[in-house]
């Protein structure tokens, strides 16, 4: 079986466990709160989450899980069968998992406060800021979309839709307006409204604190 070690509030874990659930893939939720941080690294040297074990092959990185899963687990899928469709969910995905996570991760805030004495106010205005750039983009590609759709691309969940989710549920978090994102607020909600998506969703999870 396999083993995801995530954490209930991390949000690449949350793309590879909805992917899993989705696909109806057994796996075991381990959470980094039952490990010290040197038990972790031992696990995985990035120190990052999440990290997949595959029959005691650990790796890390959910991009390259889901590129896994949808390669051993092929159905039903969360790629689309045509080339070009597909180049537009990875594109838009990538863009998510490479120009807007990173800049609300924890290490950031916590390096941004350490050397040079950022306030949560100015993080908070950092962190809104990207955002917004970031969710303009999105909602221009899914308005020059050629097929539209309730989800992102397509007629079902595509990564776009395992990487926006919890992007947009990290922005609610920090009271972000998402009224000028009308197609990103839909998509959401159309995919948050599917089973795999609500087992995906941090208040799901059996380390969730509330």
């Amino acid at each position: 079986m396999l083993k995801l070690y995530s954490r209930y509030q991390n949000s690449a874990g949350q793309r590879v466990r909805t992917a899993l659930h989705y696909k109806n893939v057994p796996f075991e939720y381990i959470s980094i709160d039952t490990l010290s941080p040197e038990e972790y690294l031992e696990i995985n040297p990035q120190a990052l989450m999440p990290t997949l074990d595959v029959d005691g092959t650990v790796v890390g990185q959910s991009t390259a899980m889901l590129e896994y899963i949808e390669e051993t687990y092929p159905d039903p899928p969360l790629l689309p069968a045509d080339p070009m469709e597909r180049l537009q969910v990875r594109a838009f995905s990538q863009f998510i998992g490479s120009e807007m996570h990173p800049v609300s991760v924890g290490r950031l805030r916590r390096y941004m406060e350490d050397k040079f004495n950022a306030t949560e106010e100015q993080l908070e205005d950092w962190y809104r800021h990207w955002c917004s750039v970031g969710f303009t983009a999105l909602e221009e590609n899914l308005r020059r979309a050629p097929r539209k759709s309730d989800f992102c691309f397509g007629e079902g969940p595509t990564w776009a839709d395992l990487y926006l989710v919890p992007q947009v549920y990290n922005a609610g978090r920090r009271n972000l307006d998402m009224s000028p994102y009308p197609l990103i607020v839909a998509a959401d909600a159309a995919a948050r409204a599917l089973p795999a998506f609500q087992a995906g969703m941090p208040e799901n999870q059996p380390d969730w604190p509330g």
